[in-house]
């Protein structure tokens, strides 16, 4: 199986803005962002999407959203609000194969998104 982006910018294959990492996890800015601030989150492990993490991995996504709302507050966004979005299968809007949390902020945002 090859290599998704994730899994190269992970590796350093790809250069990217990584903003906050742990030995899990890694948050970078966006390459094509929908908001003034647009980060991702990613388990450093592979989970093709959240439908397919199984329950003894409750913990790390649990660590995943408590790193979402740390790099918000560090990025600014924490008093003005911001939204947090996983698409799941082709129809939720996922296009890359790897478990992944977007934050966007830095502007209102509408509901419903589009």
């Amino acid at each position: 199986m090859s290599k998704s982006i994730f899994e190269k910018i992970i590796d350093r294959e790809i250069p990217a803005q990584i903003i906050h990492e742990t030995d899990e996890l890694l948050a970078f800015r966006d390459v094509n962002p929908q908001a003034p601030a647009h980060f991702l989150i990613i388990p450093k492990k592979r989970f093709h999407r959240l439908a397919e993490v199984p329950a003894d991995e409750a913990g790390l996504l649990g660590r995943l959203l408590l790193a979402a709302a740390a790099v918000a507050r560090q990025e600014g966004l924490a008093a003005d609000g911001y939204r947090i979005v996983i698409n799941n299968g082709a129809n939720g809007g996922e296009t890359v194969p790897h478990l992944h949390i977007h934050v966007l902020g830095g502007r209102a945002l509408q509901w419903p998104p589009g």
